[in-house]
């Protein structure tokens, strides 16, 4: 399970037009799922979003979590982050889980994602073609492996 997660100050997804999930402070995190991954890698990359230290405290310092600063987070379905560029030009997407494996593990991080937050968690739509719109605050942009 990968994620490309990043600060922002606000965040939303639009779909033909129409914005379905909008957050203001907080973080946008973009989800790559394939069929390896299992209830482990979800309680594990849930559990480390929320806690992750990326908000300043009064000193200027990165020590507070999205929990800390009562932040909200805006997930969406990335398959493209398991994009292999090995060979040739065009990224290979073998890695992505497809659909009926996906969207399982997908609603199953959502709902760990928002026990481990406290809050709900605003989100695109898995599969459909979405415009996201984000102002990256510092810019903080972090990725994370499950497996790694």
């Amino acid at each position: 399970m990968r994620a490309l997660i990043q600060r922002v100050t606000e965040a939303s997804v639009d779909i033909e037009g129409k914005t379905i999930g909008k957050i203001g402070n907080g973080l946008l995190v973009l989800l790559g799922i394939e069929d390896a991954d299992n209830e482990q890698d979800i309680e594990w990359l849930s559990a480390k979003i929320a806690k992750l230290r990326v908000f300043d405290d009064d000193d200027g310092v990165m020590n507070r979590s999205v929990v800390d600063v009562d932040g909200k987070v805006l997930l969406v379905s990335q398959f493209t982050l398991h994009a292999s560029v090995k060979k040739g030009n065009r990224p290979s997407y073998i890695r992505a889980s497809k659909p009926d494996v996906a969207i399982p593990l997908y609603e199953k991080f959502k709902a760990q994602l928002e026990k481990d937050t406290g809050k709900p968690v605003e989100t695109g739509e898995f599969g459909a073609m979405m415009d996201i719109s984000l102002v990256n605050s510092g810019p903080v942009t972090i990725f994370i492996d499950s497996k790694n």
